[in-house]
C-alpha cells in the first residue's frame, strides 16, 4: 500500500471523527496540544504521524487508539 494513500485515509479518518464530535480544527489543536496547522496537514494526509501524536489525537477524539486505526480501515 502507497504511503501517500495511507496518510490521506488516517487523516480523513481524523477529520471525520473530528467534525461529528462538532470541533473546528483549531480548538481540537488546543485540545491535544499540537498545532492547528499539524493538524491541518494531518487531516491533508501531508503529515506523517508520530505514534506520540496518534495517542493524542485518538484521545483528544476520546476514542481508543485502536478504534481510530479500525475507523481508518473501514475507510480502505
Amino acid at each position: 500500500m502507497e504511503d501517500k494513500y495511507v496518510k490521506t485515509q488516517f487523516g480523513l479518518t481524523v477529520r471525520k471523527l473530528r467534525l461529528s464530535k462538532n470541533i473546528s480544527q483549531e480548538k481540537f489543536a488546543e485540545i491535544v496540544g499540537l498545532h492547528r496547522t499539524y493538524i491541518s496537514e494531518v487531516e491533508r494526509g501531508i503529515r506523517n504521524v508520530t505514534l506520540i501524536n496518534v495517542v493524542k489525537i485518538a484521545e483528544g477524539l476520546e476514542v481508543k487508539t485502536s478504534e481510530l486505526f479500525r475507523e481508518m480501515e473501514r475507510e480502505l
